[in-house]
């Protein structure tokens, strides 16, 4: 296969396999007929000036000698996972180790670390067992709905915690800034289970919650295929020692799991995780995070600004944006997790407090487009060194958001006019330029209440975030519109807390057969860099037991 970069679409010219290989014989100065086949490997948009779509493609052609003589680029190998590069083949290592009585690994949390954890492991032969505070997705599902519903709140099931982790109701994005052959395994395995084909080549690919709702069903499917064990609705309690080494696992049920290997892969939420892991003298520290707010505008208004024109989305697809400021209390300020044609969620985990996050459907074809606007914030912010500190920060501040909101799970909420302070008049005015604020309306359920988010904010986060808008609207117009929804609070974009492992084994630095894992314990961020964690600390348990059966 040849790669071939640079393959350049207008906007009203039509992307297909036989317009491709058009541009790509062109290119490569030969004909159609000598081409095989086409693959996409990425997409790219530059609607700098006028929309164009650029293409990097793999190319099989019968002149394929001929070309790499002429200075044409071979494409890169696919990626080979490591244990079948050390192995020879999975059939070698299941020969192995079959005879060997081998305690199976246990993986604490099924989010896309613990999935992709259990997923290898199980490949391997392994036969791991899965433990899930919360439900399997489709009865996740329901309890998530009832409590979007009727504020009925589920601690151990919830948009938090079950089956597919926090990111199964999100946006489904799969972008990382991780550089990683894993990658396209990662891909190539959502692509399996029943996710769309595009997702191999776009630019800033995603899943969307209709997508990840089928998809982390099939990988289940897979790993009780072969021979794993998954248990839902079962918490960890704590751990069985000899010595420094794990060798059990007791679950609240009562049940205990013996083991030789545990992966940590809970999320950033499993806050009684954490205390219960701290107790047991799991070493850990406290880190930074970002807290904020959601802003609502209308979808269309984001289309307009990014493409030019508002029927370009429907080639395209809802627009995004990405965006960063450094306030003046040198508090970084940024969008996160942006949700084209989406809405904004109930996430709280806690009774007695509100956590608001983003969530889109695969069509992403909602009015409004939202996004977490959020503040740096770091231990020096913490009224404690201990290391759970900035669980106690978060949870101030999901109690506050709580109250304002009515103390009934109803979210606090501002218009960004109200929470810069402008005036009535002057909003009026700013309205009337642009109707497509008419109908604009909060998306959160189960409802919002009208609130002061000034004081519901620290004194830094406030100040920071009143200095971004304005600067934000510079660089989008609209974005500062007045009749523009503000929500909170957001807490929980990142783990407040990272189990310290070494960088070597990535085993925990206090327990060796201990893997901190994902982005609960601070080593990822998103579901793609998490999944890429996972197979990483599998690939490490296979190897120590194959070298320990050798």
């Amino acid at each position: 296969m040849i790669r071939v970069t640079e393959i350049k679409f207008k906007l009203d010219e039509e992307v297909s396999q036989e317009s491709i290989k058009v541009k790509v014989a062109k290119k490569l100065r030969i004909t159609t007929e000598d081409i095989i086949d086409v693959t996409i490997v990425r997409e790219s948009i530059d609607a700098r000036k006028e929309i164009i779509r650029s293409y990097i493609v793999d190319v099989s052609t019968s002149l394929e000698k001929r070309l790499l003589t002429k200075g044409a680029q071979l494409a890169p190998e696919p990626y080979l996972p490591i244990y079948i590069e050390k192995a020879l083949s999975i059939e070698t290592y299941r020969e192995d180790t079959s005879s060997k009585e081998e305690l199976p690994p246990v993986v604490i949390g099924f989010g896309p670390a613990g999935m992709f954890a259990a997923l290898v492991l199980a490949e391997a032969g392994l036969k791991p067992v899965v433990v899930e505070m919360g439900e399997a997705v489709d009865e996740r599902e329901k309890t998530i709905q009832k409590f979007w519903d009727q504020g009925e709140l589920n601690q151990k099931s919830n948009v938090q915690f079950g089956e597919g982790g926090a990111g199964t109701f999100s946006d489904g994005k799969l972008t990382t800034r991780v550089k990683d052959p894993r990658i396209q395994f990662v891909l190539d395995t959502f692509i399996t289970a029943g996710a769309p084909e595009e997702i191999r080549y776009k630019q800033k690919p995603h899943i969307g919650t209709d997508y990840l709702m089928v998809i982390v069903k099939e990988l289940r499917k897979r790993i009780l295929a072969l021979g794993g064990t998954i248990h839902f609705s079962e918490t960890f309690e704590r751990f069985g020692f000899s010595g420094k080494e794990i060798v059990s696992v007791k679950l609240e049920s009562g049940k205990i799991i013996e083991t030789n290997d545990v992966i940590l892969a809970t999320g950033h939420s499993a806050r009684q995780t954490f205390e219960r892991l701290y107790e047991q003298g799991v070493e850990m520290t406290a880190k930074s995070f970002a807290v904020g707010l959601r802003i609502e505008h209308p979808q269309a208004m984001i289309d307009i600004n990014q493409y030019g024109h508002k029927e370009a989305a429907d080639i395209l697809g809802a627009a995004d944006y990405k965006l960063t400021y450094k306030a003046s209390n040198d508090r970084s300020v940024y969008s996160f997790c942006m949700c084209p044609g989406g809405e904004v969620i109930a996430s709280a985990s806690e009774e007695g407090h509100i956590v608001v996050n983003g969530m889109s459907y695969f069509k992403r074809d909602k009015a409004n487009g939202n996004s977490a606007l959020l503040v740096t914030v770091s231990p020096d912010d913490f009224d404690s060194d201990h290391p759970l500190a900035g669980i106690a920060y978060q949870r101030a501040l999901e109690k506050a958001a709580f109250e304002s909101g009515g103390s009934n799970y109803h979210a606090p909420y501002d218009t960004v006019g109200s929470f810069l302070g402008v005036g009535s008049e002057e909003t009026s005015q700013l309205a009337s330029t642009n109707r497509l604020y008419e109908n604009i309306a909060p998306t959160y359920r189960p409802a919002v209440k009208k609130a002061n988010l000034e004081a519901l904010l620290p004194n830094e986060i406030s100040k920071a975030l009143k200095e971004s808008i304005p600067y934000f609207g510079k660089k989008i117009k609209g974005f500062d519109h007045p009749e523009a929804i503000l929500t909170g609070v957001e807490s929980r974009s990142s783990s407040p807390v990272r189990v310290l492992r070494d960088p070597e084994s990535l085993a925990s630095v206090s327990h060796s057969n201990l893997y901190p894992c994902g982005e609960g314990a601070g080593y990822a961020g998103g579901i793609t860099s998490s999944a890429i964690d996972g197979i990483k600390i599998a690939e490490k348990i296979i190897l120590k037991r194959l070298e320990k059966n050798r």
